[in-house]
């Protein structure tokens, strides 16, 4: 079975933000926990990304699409915002997977609301965060009230992160109009300004941004 370019687009883009996750997570597990607990803690978590890669990547193949052609276009737009938005400590590393990643995936959740049922629950399934908000929210709470003056820093690098994140979606969007058609669509009410899909991202990562005590 075919399946349109513009599902394979989505379903390509998630895949290799999955697998850049678990990368990235399982790399700040080793390098900027600053216990035993929090890299294991966050080993975890990078395992669960890895099954949700396996889970697009064999979706892909499902449907007739090669899944490394479909991760491809995106390498270098995903790589480049990871390379921009280095995390220098745990606590930035936090904000990045709850923050950073969080209006991100909210992009790709948008663009799968009009989809085959199937698609759209294999969506929420690989993009579902309590577990991951839950240890990143509590770690920087615990992190700002050992450290007050942390907060203002770390409201400076969400801000940065949101709009790193939200030209990532542009850039993508725009090089794909099959994906950037989907999430047209997605709108309410026959709008296909991005705009009003902007705004309502923006609301989401403000009330993740409240949750962090930010």
């Amino acid at each position: 079975m075919k399946e349109s370019s513009g599902v394979v687009d989505l379903l390509g883009v998630l895949a290799y933000a999955e697998l850049s996750a678990y990368a990235r997570m399982t790399e700040d597990a080793a390098t900027l926990a600053p216990s035993l607990a929090d890299r294991a803690a966050l080993s975890e978590l990078a395992v669960t990304e890895y099954a949700h890669f396996r889970l697009l990547r064999d979706r892909l193949a499902e449907l007739g699409a090669d899944p490394g052609a479909a991760m491809s276009p995106f390498v270098g737009a995903l790589d480049a915002w990871h390379t921009q938005t280095k995390p220098a400590d745990w606590l930035q590393a936090l904000v990045k997977t709850y923050v950073g990643d969080g209006i991100a995936l909210d992009f790709y959740r948008e663009a799968a609301r009009l989809l085959d049922p199937s698609i759209v629950k294999l969506v929420d399934e690989v993009l579902v965060d309590e577990e991951r908000s839950q240890f990143a929210v509590e770690r920087v709470r615990a992190g700002i009230e050992a450290e007050p003056a942390a907060a203002g820093r770390l409201a400076l690098w969400a801000r940065r992160l949101v709009g790193e994140a939200l030209s990532q979606g542009q850039q993508v969007a725009s090089a794909r109009p099959e994906l950037a058609l989907l999430l047209m669509e997605s709108q309410q009410e026959g709008q296909t300004d991005i705009s009003r899909l902007f705004a309502k991202l923006t609301e989401e990562h403000n009330k993740r941004m409240a949750a962090m005590g930010i």
